[in-house]
């Protein structure tokens, strides 16, 4: 095997691929494209192997090696485990609007969907909630208004009653405006109770 081919290659395959598989599996955009995310991760780690081999460097052999296992893992996590159950919260969310009974939507959808505002504007994402222990009511969501990827973000509770559900997400009875002007919760400690 020619090492210098293989080394001229692998040294510009593996980075570009671990950096689009970082891109991938931060963005968090789903199980599947998490799971493609990780078959990048392992493409990488094979190049990174391979130029290893063809430089001598042992601990990178090591370490990739070892990082194709972990990749391996991740593949079959969330292109394999993860992406079942995501089908079959899909096919009951569909099945529960074409039978006469209240629709689904499953917990793992509502978290990233977007609410808007009664004038229109988008609050932002919802980025968690609470559900009643006992009767298994969602309480309330938080809703994140402001800022890029979590920074200078603020985290405001609205409570679940008072959402609609559509198409594009859930629509709020308040505007941004509204919304900004109460109290932000402490992203380290959310309220047992919320008024509403």
């Amino acid at each position: 095997m020619n090492w210098d081919y293989v080394a001229s290659w692998s040294e510009w395959v593996a980075p570009v691929a671990t950096t689009i598989a970082a891109i991938m599996t931060a963005a968090n955009l789903g199980s599947r494209v998490t799971g493609w995310g990780f078959v990048v991760f392992l493409v990488g780690s094979i190049h990174w192997t391979l130029l290893g081999t063809a430089t001598g460097q042992t601990s990178l052999i090591a370490a990739n090696g070892f990082l194709c296992v972990v990749n391996a893992v991740g593949i079959w996590r969330w292109l394999g485990v993860r992406a079942r159950l995501d089908d079959g919260a899909q096919a009951a969310e569909r099945e529960s609007e074409d039978i006469a009974a209240p629709a689904l939507l499953s917990l793992a959808n509502i978290e990233g969907c977007e609410v808007t505002g009664s004038d229109g504007e988008i609050l932002g994402p919802i980025r968690g909630g609470m559900v009643e222990r006992d009767s298994g009511r969602l309480s309330y969501v938080v809703v994140a208004c402001g800022g890029v990827g979590g920074v200078n973000e603020t985290l405001h509770s609205v409570p679940w009653q008072d959402l609609a559900s559509g198409e594009d997400g859930f629509s709020a009875p308040v505007t941004r405006a509204e919304l900004m002007a109460r109290e932000p919760l402490d992203p380290r400690n959310w309220p047992a109770r919320i008024p509403g």
